[in-house]
């Protein structure tokens, strides 16, 4: 068996043309923690296939990601969501990470939509407040561009001077005037931060603090595609309130917005 990863994300997208009758697909949205009531504002689901079916994925193991993608019809459109992730924390490699992404390129995605709950640094973001995620810092040490590479496959060397569109963001903000900006600090958990953490993050310039999304958006550009990133803060990062942070109130904070967030991006993708 290949341990070429491109090579696997080309025999999973196979196996989903296969599974779903689509020739090809416009656009894949990877949900974050507690994102699911996204995926059902999306528009029509065709069908709902294991991850397990597909081969070359792992399976989550973090509550809140159901090992399963959605095939959605938007119109004209043939839209994947992947309904959960799988993480660096998790104990995978980044290229198990970005498999999903590899996968949904592979498959004809030109647009890739990585959604997250993120602990808010920027005091004018409060819980529930989704954000656009300008930009980010890689704070995990890691990178799904090293180790061999395939010839065929684009350069390592990936410019990541524009990692998160700013074409679909002027596009979400004609959609949603009030959607803030902010930049995204990945770090690879699974422990939330620590205050001093916190105060460096802030202090280098992050506005959102999470554990996903870095890998598959420098996976997905290293690729060509263009990337929108959307950020829900779930909670006040370390330090910024009297409350400790929980996971289970992360999803719970997550489920409404989620769904106003579903419900642009079904305006959205459509304009894309």
């Amino acid at each position: 068996m290949t341990t070429d990863p491109f090579a696997l994300a080309e025999a999973s997208a196979a196996a989903l043309r296969g599974q779903t009758g689509a020739e090809s697909f416009d656009a894949a949205v990877v949900l974050g923690s507690g994102w699911l009531a996204a995926a059902d504002a999306l528009g029509t689901t065709v069908a709902e296939i294991s991850l397990a079916d597909l081969g070359g994925f792992a399976q989550p193991s973090v509550k809140g990601h159901a090992p399963s993608v959605r095939y959605i019809r938007m119109g004209k459109l043939h839209i994947l969501a992947y309904l959960g992730r799988i993480h660096l924390y998790e104990g995978h490699d980044p290229n198990a990470v970005t498999h999903g992404v590899r996968t949904a390129v592979a498959a004809g995605c030109r647009t890739i939509v990585l959604t997250n709950a993120a602990g808010g640094i920027n005091p004018a973001f409060g819980v529930g407040q989704p954000v656009l995620v300008s930009d980010h810092i890689n704070l995990t040490g890691r990178s799904p561009l090293t180790g061999p590479l395939p010839p065929q496959v684009p350069s390592r060397f990936t410019d990541l001077t524009e990692v998160y569109s700013g074409r679909l963001r002027a596009m979400a903000r004609e959609l949603d005037p009030a959607l803030p900006e902010g930049v995204y600090a990945g770090l690879p958990g699974p422990h939330f931060e620590t205050p001093a953490e916190i105060r460096m993050l802030r202090t280098a310039g992050a506005d959102l603090v999470g554990m996903s999304t870095v890998m598959e958006a420098i996976a997905a550009r290293h690729l060509g595609a263009e990337v929108l990133g959307i950020s829900l803060v779930t909670n006040p990062a370390a330090g910024l309130s009297q409350e400790p942070i929980d996971h289970k109130d992360v999803l719970a904070a997550a489920r409404e917005p989620a769904a106003r967030v579903g419900s642009l991006l079904a305006e959205l993708l459509p304009r894309g």
